[in-house]
């Protein structure tokens, strides 16, 4: 069965700091047309980073669409593009909790919204070799928490943790680490 649907008119609704709206007509397999409502993003990297107390680290941070603090992996927008999320990765770590990663393995993208939002978030885990000073961005206000990785990834499974990306981030890091114990 096709299921593509054929972009038939794009217009831009607004423009902003770091996601676009669109509103798009497209032409259904069926050959009608409909309205898709499009968030347009550059993309973000989210990082779970382990210390050698096996210890994910973790920023709290203020996000006003909920009005409430959420703990959350370390994240940024993507600003070297899709080509070269790990330097993303590494340079978002260290603004947001002062860590300097090593060891970046790559956990997979993810989409996400994907009804709405063009968002794609690389997830990556690391160890980290050192803490330095951070530098969040000057409208970033975050407290840098450990968590131990058995008690996150139970914390997720509880729905303690409700943001996606740390909820998968957390999910597949600790897979990951369950795997190459031994190895």
């Amino acid at each position: 069965m096709d299921m593509y649907e054929k972009t038939l008119k794009n217009d831009v609704k607004f423009k902003g700091k770091i996601l676009q709206v669109e509103e798009v007509e497209v032409e259904l397999p069926n050959g009608k047309s409909a309205t898709r409502e499009v968030v347009k993003h550059s993309g973000a990297v989210c990082i779970a980073a382990i210390t050698a107390e096996n210890e994910f680290i973790f920023v709290k941070q203020f996000r006003c669409p909920f009005s409430k603090v959420i703990l959350e992996l370390p994240a940024g927008q993507l600003e070297n593009g899709k080509d070269d999320p790990i330097s993303d990765s590494q340079r978002e770590l260290k603004e947001e909790t002062g860590a300097i990663g090593v060891n970046y393995v790559n956990l997979g993208k993810m989409y996400m919204s994907p009804g709405y939002s063009s968002e794609e978030i690389f997830l990556f885990l690391c160890s980290v070799k050192e803490f330095g000073e951070t530098c969040p961005d000057e409208d970033e206000f975050l407290e840098v928490v450990k968590i131990p990785v058995d008690k996150a990834y139970s914390m997720v499974l509880n729905n303690e943790i409700e943001d996606a990306k740390t909820q998968i981030g957390v999910i597949k890091a600790y897979n990951y680490l369950l795997k190459n114990r031994n190895r």
